[in-house]
């Protein structure tokens, strides 16, 4: 029975691998505090304490756990040229990170309906998206996150590995830890098909009727200034969705097998390092009143 897996992280990168350390490591740092100057502006700022703001210091919460689940183990990983995680130790990272990525999905998701109630039916927003509202949505987000994956850790445990304990990747997804599994893994990968279906597909299907509706609203709004105001207000929201999004297809439609899983080893760096790294800037860059919050809490301080 195999009780630790070998993670060969970028060991073909020897000659870049002091650079690939450096790169990842400012880029952690940077998720970091990024996101966590987000949860200190919205937690002390009155002017933030709305709806939109609550879901969007979740979803900062949600990245700074998915990266730290991953990104110091593939930095210790790069640093050793490889190295040793124990088997239960792999189960755990990916089960943590994959709840965390499934609850990002789902909170991307409340805040399209945030939105969606906002320009769509403004005068019942108010009394619809009340606290207890925001609070029971957030916690189904982070409750079915965990509770799907953990049904499938269960089966996954179920399943013997003997033998190899090599993997080719930086951190412990599932495709190459069912490539050491001597059992049928069919069952795994029918309980992997429902929950992509109903905590993915179908989300990704209810940001996008929600996004059909608001920009129907937004034509109908006969000022140009009104207009712009609106889709204003669900900008950053849209290209975070993109950004999610078009990370995950493109990661997983490449082939798990052979060179393609060397492929997806360089494209899961998307939504592992490059979306969390990025969704502190949309969301501040292109929002006046983060911005303006930004400015007083930084004078407020000098």
């Amino acid at each position: 029975m195999v009780s630790e897996i070998f993670l060969v992280g970028f060991g073909h990168l020897k000659h870049i691998q002091f650079f690939i350390f450096v790169l990842f490591l400012v880029a952690y740092l940077a998720i970091v505090i990024g996101n966590m100057s987000i949860l200190t502006l919205i937690s002390t700022s009155p002017k933030l304490h709305s709806p939109m703001y609550f879901f969007l210091s979740n979803l900062s919460a949600c990245e700074i756990f998915m990266t730290t689940m991953i990104i110091p183990n593939m930095l210790s990983i790069l640093w050793l040229n490889g190295g040793f995680v124990s088997f239960f130790g792999c189960i755990t990272q990916y089960y943590l990170g994959s709840s965390t990525g499934n609850i990002e999905c789902l909170l991307l998701t409340v805040m399209a309906y945030d939105r969606h109630l906002a320009i769509c039916n403004p005068l019942r927003y108010s009394s619809i998206m009340n606290i207890n509202t925001r609070n029971h949505l957030v916690a189904w987000a982070w409750v079915a996150g965990f509770t799907a994956m953990a049904i499938l850790i269960i089966t996954i445990c179920h399943l013997q590995f003997c033998g190899l304990n090599t993997i080719d990747h930086f951190f412990c997804d599932l495709a190459p830890l069912l490539q050491l599994s001597t059992s049928d893994t069919s069952l795994v990968e029918m309980e992997v098909l429902f929950i992509t279906i109903f905590l993915s597909f179908v989300p990704f299907v209810m940001i996008i009727v929600s996004y059909v509706s608001i920009f129907s609203a937004i034509l109908r709004i006969s000022s140009r200034s009104g207009r712009q105001k609106a889709f204003s207000t669900c900008s950053s929201h849209l290209a975070s969705v993109c950004l999610f999004f078009g990370s995950i297809c493109v990661t997983y439609m490449v082939p798990s097998q052979q060179n393609g899983m060397k492929i997806n080893k360089f494209l899961s760096m998307s939504y592992i390092v490059v979306t969390p790294l990025l969704n502190p800037v949309i969301y501040t860059l292109r929002n006046q009143e983060m911005i303006a919050c930004f400015r007083h809490y930084i004078f407020s301080k000098l």
